[in-house]
Parts: structure tokens; C-alpha cells; sequence
């Protein structure tokens, strides 16, 4: 029997989630997105995606309301991506997932995710130990890990070496 390319009969909030954000790289897109990456480019090196599939997650996304779409020069014409709040929903969704895959995949801590306000590295669910809040993810502070990579290829990568807001909008150096 062939999979089915949607889960119709399935009366489940979790499959009803998997219809917008569960192909293998629109989780990726999204994390890009945290971390600040804006434009298309910028999704193409660092993720290694091919164009036809960045532009069609792109456009899914976009149309689910999960990123929004704003023109950020007019000649010639050229839009970002930047996340909605739906978008920014998805983040305890995304750390979630990278904490199971360090426990139980990789091993290898490669980002820390810290309080900006008193620099304290977050909980399993986003919290600040200190303070005692979920984080909201405008306060959350990306340094990298130790098992990163400390000379990368791509800008971007080179551009997430350096400790940063999440949402900030991501600023690489050219090549």
C-alpha cells in the first residue's frame, strides 16, 4: 500500500500540524528563520536545499501564515521572509526537537540558549532558571556550542558564530 501524501482520516491535532510543517525541511526553513535568516539566498547556502523545494516551502509557509512575506528592496525587486506569531509559535516545538536530538541522536551540543536578560543558559521547556519564566524567544540569546564547526563555508554559518538575539535579523559578510 502506497503512503498517503496527507493524513485525512486521521482526527488527531498532531497530524492536523504535520500537514503544514512536516516535510523534511520546512522544520529547517523555520529554524533559519528563528535564528534570523531572512532572505532566500541566505536559506539556500546554508541549508543546501535545492531552489525548487526552498520556493515551494517558502510559498506553503507563507500561505499557512506562518512566515510573512515584505519587500525589503523595489529595484530590482526583492522580499524577506520574516515569522509571524504562528511562526514563532513553532519555537518550544524546535527546541524540543533539538534537545531530543542532543539526548538521543548526535551527542553534541552545538547552540546554547540563554536568558538575555541575566545570561543563564534555558530549561528543557524555555525557562529561566533564575528568573523562573518561559523566556519569550525575543530574550532568548543563541551562542554557539562547542561541537560547532569554528571555520565554516557558508556566511551564514560564519554569521551564527557569534552570539545573537533570535528574530534579529541574521547579517552575513560576503564571500
Amino acid at each position: 500500500m502506497a503512503l498517503g501524501k496527507d493524513y485525512v482520516t486521521q482526527e488527531c491535532s498532531i497530524a492536523r500540524a504535520l500537514e503544514v510543517v512536516g516535510e523534511r525541511w520546512t522544520l529547517l526553513v523555520v529554524r533559519d528563520a528563528l535564528y534570523g535568516v531572512r532572505r532566500y539566498n541566505d536559506f539556500l547556502v546554508h541549508l543546501g536545499i535545492p531552489r525548487a523545494v526552498l520556493a515551494a516551502r517558502l510559498q506553503t509557509l507563507t500561505s499557512e501564515g506562518i512566515l510573512e512575506k515584505r519587500r525589503y528592496q523595489e529595484s530590482p525587486p526583492r522580499d524577506e521572509y520574516v515569522l509571524t506569531e504562528s511562526g514563532i509559535g513553532l519555537w518550544p516545538t524546535l527546541r524540543s526537537l533539538g534537545l531530543w536530538g542532543r539526548e538521543h541522536v548526535s551527542g553534541v551540543k552545538l547552540r546554547e540558549f540563554r536568558h538575555a536578560l541575566c545570561d543563564t543558559e534555558l530549561g528543557p521547556y524555555g525557562e529561566c532558571r533564575v528568573c523562573g519564566t518561559i523566556v519569550p524567544v525575543p530574550d532568548v540569546v543563541m551562542v554557539p556550542g562547542p561541537g560547532l564547526d569554528p571555520d565554516p563555508a557558508d556566511p551564514v554559518s560564519k554569521a551564527l558564530l557569534r552570539p545573537k538575539r533570535l528574530l534579529e535579523p541574521l547579517v552575513t559578510e560576503p564571500v
